[in-house]
C-alpha cells in the first residue's frame, strides 16, 4: 500500500482535526505512506473530484482546532430517504462512481471519520471490495462496539458549565430553566451533564416522561423553599404516548431535524405551575470550539490505530476504546444498533438516589421519602 484516503463524514465533532493530525503523522513518518484528504466528506468524491495531498506540515497546530480542515457535511447523495416511508436506500451507480475515482486516484484504502450514518456509508464500500476503516465520531456517543467516541466529554463540559451558569439565574429570579441539549435517540449527554450539573430533572429518550409528573417535581422543590428548578431536556425526548418534536421534516437527502421540546415544556410547566420558565437550547455549540484533553488524546490514539490497522492488512472495521485500550470491530458491528442509556443501569440509578426526577410515570417507586 502507498496511499491511503482521509474522509471526513456526518456532523463536526471537537477532535477530528485530532485524528487527521495523528492519522498524516502515523502514516507519512511511521510507514512512508501518502495520504489524500476527500474534501466535503464524500461528496469529494463524485463528479469533478475534491481531494488534497496531506503532508506533515499541513496538520501542524490541529491539534487543538476545533471543525475539520477537510470539511464535513450530513447529507448528500450516498443516501436517499424514501418520500413514503422515510426508508433510506444506497444508490449503486453513486458508490461505483466514487470507487472508480478512488482508483483512479491511485487512492488503495480510506479512513472513514464519522458516526452511525457515515460508517454505514463505509460498509458499502468494503461490500464493494475498496478497504476501509472506521473511527467512532458522535458527541451522542451512542455507537455501539465502543465505550466512548471522540467528542462527547468535550459536548458534555460545555452542557455541564452552562448548567452551572443557569442556576445562578434561576435561584436569582426564582425560575424554571430548561437546557435542551443534543441526543435524538440517546441521551447520554443529557444524563451526564444533568448529573454532573446538579439538575432536578433530566429527560431523556429512553424513559418517555409525564408533564404533571415534572411539574410535581418542580411544586415539590418549592414545598422545601426551593423556589427554582434546573431540568436537562435531550432533544429527542418524548413524552408518554407522545412523539419528537421537529423543527424540520427532513428532506430525500436529509433525515428530519429534531428541536424545540424544550420550548414546549417549558410553556407546559408555565402553565401547570404558575411559574416562570424559560429555555436556553445549547444546539451547535456542542459541536463546535477546541476539544478538551481527553477527546485530544483519544483522536489521537484512534488516528494513529486506524492507520495501523490499515497496515496491518485489516479491513471493514473500526478502531474502539475497550477497557483503557484501542481494539477493532467490524464495522457491521458497530453501526447494527444505537447504543442507549438504560433504563436501570447505573447512573440512572445513582441520578434517581440523589433525587433526581426522570418525570417518569412510575416515579413513585424510585423517590418514597422526599427529602427537602
Amino acid at each position: 500500500m502507498k496511499t491511503i484516503g482521509l474522509v471526513t463524514g456526518g456532523g463536526d465533532a471537537p477532535g477530528l482535526n485530532a485524528v487527521i493530525r495523528a492519522a498524516v503523522k502515523t502514516a507519512v513518518g511511521e510507514y512512508g505512506l501518502r495520504v489524500v484528504g476527500v474534501e466535503d466528506s464524500f461528496e469529494g468524491l463524485l463528479g469533478e473530484t475534491r481531494v488534497r495531498e496531506l503532508m506533515p506540515a499541513d496538520v501542524r497546530g490541529l491539534l487543538p482546532r476545533g471543525g475539520t480542515i477537510l470539511g464535513t457535511r450530513n447529507r448528500g447523495r450516498f443516501v436517499v430517504r424514501d418520500a413514503d416511508g422515510g426508508h433510506h436506500r444506497r444508490p449503486e451507480d453513486v458508490y461505483r462512481e466514487a470507487v472508480a475515482n478512488l482508483e483512479r486516484l491511485s487512492i488503495e484504502a480510506l479512513v472513514v471519520i464519522g458516526g452511525e450514518g457515515t460508517l454505514t456509508i463505509a460498509t458499502e464500500f468494503d461490500r464493494l471490495g475498496f478497504p476501509v476503516v472506521g473511527v467512532p465520531k458522535t458527541i451522542d456517543n451512542d455507537l455501539a462496539a465502543t465505550e466512548l467516541t471522540f467528542g462527547f466529554m468535550t459536548a458534555l463540559d460545555i452542557a455541564t458549565e452552562a448548567l452551572d451558569r443557569l442556576h445562578t439565574t434561576a435561584e436569582s429570579h426564582d425560575r424554571v430553566m430548561l437546557l435542551e441539549v443534543m441526543g435524538r435517540h440517546a441521551g447520554w449527554i443529557a444524563l451526564h451533564s444533568g448529573v454532573s450539573g446538579g439538575a432536578d430533572v433530566i429527560l431523556i429518550p429512553e424513559i418517555p416522561f409525564s408533564m404533571a409528573k415534572v411539574a410535581e417535581k418542580v411544586s415539590e422543590r418549592e414545598k422545601c423553599d426551593s423556589q427554582f428548578s434546573i431540568i436537562v431536556v435531550a432533544e429527542g425526548a418524548k413524552e408518554v404516548e407522545g412523539s419528537e418534536v421537529y423543527q424540520d421534516m427532513g428532506d430525500a437527502q436529509g433525515s428530519p431535524r429534531l428541536g424545540g421540546m424544550g420550548h414546549h415544556i417549558a410553556h407546559e410547566l408555565g402553565r401547570l405551575t404558575g411559574k416562570e420558565a424559560r429555555c436556553v437550547v445549547l444546539g451547535h455549540l456542542q459541536r463546535g470550539g477546541s476539544p478538551n484533553a481527553f477527546d485530544r488524546m483519544l483522536a489521537t490514539n484512534f488516528g494513529s490505530a486506524a492507520v495501523r490497522a490499515l497496515q496491518r492488512g485489516e479491513r471493514g472495521v473500526m478502531v474502539s476504546l475497550q477497557a483503557a485500550n484501542i481494539r477493532t470491530v467490524p464495522i457491521a458491528d458497530a453501526v447494527a444498533n444505537l447504543k442507549t442509556v438504560q433504563p436501570e443501569s447505573q447512573l440512572v440509578r445513582t441520578a434517581r438516589d440523589v433525587g433526581v426526577s426522570f418525570g417518569a410515570l412510575n416515579e413513585d417507586d424510585y423517590h418514597k421519602h422526599e427529602i427537602c
